[in-house]
């Protein structure tokens, strides 16, 4: 009905001819024009024109503005807001930001840091070599039991340190540390003065030295000071000439003290916030932290299973090639959790996602296994009287890797209860069944395959 418009109560009134609309050329912003209102409206909302990604914005933006159809149609010769947010679209050239770059986060960390953590771990290895001869016989229960003791503590009082760190109070964190890495201390001691027989002091009092050692690495772990635990572990240096000659027994028994000293002075050096801090009257529930102490156990035991076999004597190249690998391992870790953000970015569906985030955890585990299978070669040739690696043994070795690994990727990913039930199963069955051997590994790496394809191949499990 041309020369009418309806209005909204239903009544129609006579209006001037609307003026056909026809298409503009876009001109480059900031151009004058005196006879023309449109391009002076450009002008004036240029800035937000060029922003828009769809007419509709711009229609949006004139109507909050106040203008009505009716003064569209007379000032401008557009029907409506939307005609005219077409024509101020065509005109004004598209100027949209560029996206912010993704934050650093903390998924982000180099490889240098990875492997210099992976050292901190295996260097402390050197005191048995050192200390081995002191021991009075080769009775090793002791160490492993006070050991394992340590490790469970540890992993727990690990994360409730984390939890207050990621709560941003570091001085609660230093006071759990202050107070549990010394009481972890002597659990460990105690476990191992439990587990000795007569005479097998000397052992009990290395073991003590084990648990403190623990507790103070722990602590510089936690708040980030491993060149501080390195410099500790320098005097352990003096072990490798042990391997080929026979070392007084004071250089044996002063080169572990020394580093152990060290260590303990620098935790207490990094602890000195914490004594300053009263207990806190809320904070992270103490059973949150129980399935990462079990967590800790179930690998424990997988480790020294894989590195001293069936009967429990001594097998340190695998124990070794497994604790350096932890370093690899870590950045590992970083770098699948960092491809699958990158991934949530840039991929438009949720099955290009899945077969993304599968194709980067297949290669991550590979390249972790390749690292191993490289650090167990070279344990083996480099460690004197090392047992050989026969085929069962390394395939239980690289099983116990999958275990390691993927129980470490999902407790990142917070299943730290579903890893350590499984790890806690495999090595309570390796221990009523020491036969059992790889077999049990690798059905535990199997469960934790599937459980690890399942949860992180979803993109909701990959949330900030």
């Amino acid at each position: 009905m041309s020369g009418s418009l309806w209005l909204k109560n239903g009544t129609m009134r006579d209006t001037l001819p609307v003026i056909p609309r026809q298409r503009v050329a876009a001109a480059p912003h900031g151009t004058a024009y005196a006879d023309d209102p449109l391009d002076r409206l450009a002008d004036r909302l240029g800035a937000l024109a060029a922003d828009a990604v769809h007419p509709d914005e711009i229609a949006a933006i004139l109507e909050s503005d106040g203008m009505t159809d009716d003064h569209i149609r007379l000032t401008y010769g557009r029907a409506d807001s939307f005609a005219l947010a077409e024509d101020l679209y065509a005109r004004v050239e598209r100027h949209h930001p560029q996206p912010e770059a993704a934050p650093a986060g903390p998924w982000h960390l180099g490889l240098t840091g990875c492997l210099l953590r992976g050292l901190v771990f295996a260097l402390p290895g050197l005191a048995y070599v050192l200390g081995a001869p002191l021991l009075g016989g080769p009775s090793t229960a002791p160490l492993l039991a006070g050991a394992v003791a340590g490790w469970v503590w540890n992993q727990a009082l690990a994360h409730r340190a984390y939890s207050w760190l990621g709560l941003g109070d570091p001085t609660a964190a230093a006071r759990a540390l202050l107070v549990g890495a010394p009481a972890g201390a002597l659990l460990g001691a105690a476990v191992a003065f439990a587990a000795a027989g007569p005479g097998e002091w000397p052992v009990v009092v290395f073991a003590a030295g084990q648990a403190l050692y623990l507790g103070a690495a722990t602590v510089l772990l936690v708040l980030g000071r491993e060149r501080a635990l390195l410099c500790a572990l320098t005097p352990l240096l003096g072990a490798v000439p042990a391997f080929w000659y026979d070392l007084p027994d004071p250089v044996r028994a002063g080169l572990p003290a020394l580093s152990l000293a060290a260590a303990v002075a620098f935790a207490a050096t990094v602890l000195r916030p914490g004594l300053n801090v009263r207990r806190p009257r809320s904070g992270p529930p103490l059973a949150a932290s129980l399935p990462y102490g079990l967590f800790g156990l179930g690998t424990g035991l997988l480790v020294l299973y894989a590195g001293t076999g069936d009967a429990l004597v001594t097998g340190a190249g695998p124990v070794v090639a497994l604790t350096l690998s932890m370093g690899p391992a870590e950045w590992l870790l970083h770098r699948f959790r960092r491809v699958s953000l990158a991934g949530m970015r840039t991929l438009t569906t949720a099955r290009a996602f899945r077969r993304a985030a599968a194709g980067t955890l297949v290669r991550c585990l590979g390249a972790y296994l390749a690292v191993l299978l490289v650090l167990a070669t070279a344990g083996t040739l480099l460690w004197p009287g090392a047992e050989a690696l026969s085929g069962a043994r390394l395939l239980g070795l690289l099983f116990v890797g999958v275990v390691l690994w993927l129980g470490l990727l999902l407790q990142a990913f917070g299943a730290v209860r579903s890893a350590a039930v499984v790890c806690v199963a495999a090595a309570a069955t390796q221990t009523l069944a020491p036969s059992s051997g790889p077999a049990v590994s690798a059905v535990a790496a199997l469960v934790l395959a599937v459980l690890t394809c399942a949860l992180l191949v979803r993109p909701t499990a990959h949330r900030v």
